[in-house]
């Protein structure tokens, strides 16, 4: 509530009839006050500024006017011309503690911590008894601790807490531009571009020349891929502040990662891949910050990589360019393509999957059933593999090629090793029995190959011996089979009995 303390007027032994100034009407002055306080008590802040203004310029002398002005512009949230009426007052009444104290809320208001302490202790000293001027020295405490928390986070590159600081702090310094703009910034930096963006353009309403509002449009348009159209406004930022250096240094930033990039572009569509790569990895280096310019960064080097065959490299790429954006579909298909090549294919088929789930598109689908396909064949028994023959072996070559496999993995070769190399041996022998009944019937061979399920043999209930018989003979009591390079049979032969 505005003071109606007349006291403060003028002193006494100033107004007698030699020293009253012609120009002050005291007591028009007074009228005019009154009415301002009525419209304050009213609520109707700005019509009483009207009044208290009126009653100025009736009386400028009086520190009480400008305090009560300075409470009704505290009210219409406009502090910066509150500070300035209470500053007035207590030069006008160094002894106004009521001055001091809205000087003090003003100042909290504004962000202004240390200089609020001040004036409250001010306040104080004439009037220790006065309950209001403690709380707001709490308020003020309360002020530089988030900011030196802040600040702390800050350094610690923990831009989430910083966030929370500048939020609990605008709380108590409802008008403090500076920590609105700090969160603005960290907003930018995490990412956070719409809400940090909206933060500036109403920063930008109220202050069209706010440096520190379109220094954070261009960080925001920066930190989103617009490199270009942030230099622009980094140019504005520091016409407004030259003396802003984050916006020279960003601006620095911004122009060296679009020049290296641009050198990148450039030797990848020329085939200059090995100077693309190192251009890329340059340009990693510039800020660590750009998370969504590194991101395509990234997948551009793992493009560069995978034509040099480097797939490892290239794979590590696109590791990296999803933990920085965890929706590039680009990326996701890229490293499908490199997981299928190098045969990951649980992987290649989870990152097909993931792409689908954010754009659910035929091609995508199909992306999908692909994988699920190379995957099952994958899992089964490579036929080709167990016998060592190509997909366009003939029918004597497969014969050939099971002989060999058959005479190699016999359980009969290998009845003097141990336990162990004998059930191994003899899963290999069935295998090949197994293998070869697929590979030799057409139809079956034909499914085989375009990864369908097939009807063929199992090691369950499959006899590998009957096709070993089919081609050695014997299979009876008394029948037999000599393996070169064995023993008992003679000197340089193994003899078994089918039996």
């Amino acid at each position: 509530m505005p003071s109606t303390d007349s006291s403060q007027q003028i002193p006494a032994s100033s107004q007698t009839p030699m020293d009253v100034d012609p120009e002050i009407d005291i007591k028009g002055a007074e009228v005019k006050k009154a009415e301002g306080n009525e419209f304050y008590k009213k609520k109707n802040y700005r019509e009483a500024v009207r009044l208290y203004s009126e009653a100025i310029d009736l009386n400028p002398k009086n520190a009480a006017f400008y305090g009560n002005r300075s409470a009704a512009y505290m009210m219409d949230s406009n502090y910066k011309r509150a500070l300035e009426d209470a500053q007035t007052s207590v030069r006008l009444d160094p002894h106004f503690a009521k001055g001091y104290l809205r000087e003090g809320k003003c100042h909290i208001a504004l962000g202004n911590s240390k200089a609020a302490l001040l004036s409250l202790q001010k306040a104080k000293d004439l009037d220790p008894s006065a309950g209001a001027i403690m709380q707001e020295v709490q308020n003020a405490r309360i002020l530089t601790e988030y900011e030196r928390k802040a600040d702390e986070c800050w350094n610690k590159r923990d831009f989430r807490q910083v966030v929370f600081c500048m939020d609990r702090a605008s709380h108590v310094a409802v008008a403090c531009m500076p920590y609105k703009m700090k969160k603005a910034e960290c907003l930018a930096l995490l990412g956070r571009y719409d809400e940090a963006q909206s933060i500036a353009m109403d920063a930008l309403q109220i202050d069209v020349n706010n440096a520190d509002a379109v220094y954070v449009r261009a960080l925001c348009l920066y930190y989103d891929d617009n490199i270009d159209k942030a230099v622009k406004f980094f140019i504005q930022a520091l016409k407004l502040s030259p003396d802003l250096e984050k916006a020279r240094l960003t601006l620095k930033k911004a122009k060296a990662l679009a020049a290296k990039k641009e050198e990148g572009n450039e030797a990848y569509k020329n085939g200059r891949f090995n100077e693309a790569l190192e251009f890329y990895g340059e340009a990693l280096l510039i800020d660590d910050n750009n998370i969504k310019t590194n991101a395509k960064l990234r997948y551009n080097r793992a493009l560069v990589a995978s034509k040099l065959g480097k797939n490892t490299q290239a794979i590590a790429d696109c590791n990296v360019a999803i933990e920085l954006d965890e929706r590039y579909v680009k990326a996701y298909l890229k490293r499908a393509q490199l997981c299928t090549a190098e045969e990951q294919f649980e992987e290649a088929l989870r990152d097909y999957k993931k792409v689908f789930q954010m754009e659910k598109t035929r091609e995508h689908k199909r992306h999908v059933d692909e994988a699920e396909k190379r995957l099952k064949m994958s899992q089964r028994k490579d036929y080709y593999k167990i016998l060592g023959v190509g997909k366009d072996a003939s029918e004597s070559e497969l014969k050939k090629a099971y002989k060999k496999r058959a005479l190699l993995h016999h359980p009969d070769r290998h009845s003097h090793d141990s336990e162990e190399v004998q059930k191994e041996e003899e899963r290999k022998f069935k295998e090949c029995g197994e293998a070869f009944a697929v590979l030799s019937d057409p139809k079956k061979k034909d499914r085989y190959d375009r990864g369908e399920d097939i009807d063929g043999p199992s090691m369950g209930d499959f006899d590998a011996s009957n096709i070993f018989q089919m081609f050695f003979g014997g299979g009876g009591p008394g029948g037999g089979f000599h393996f070169p390079g064995g023993g008992g049979g003679g000197p340089g032969e193994f003899h078994f009995q089918f039996g």
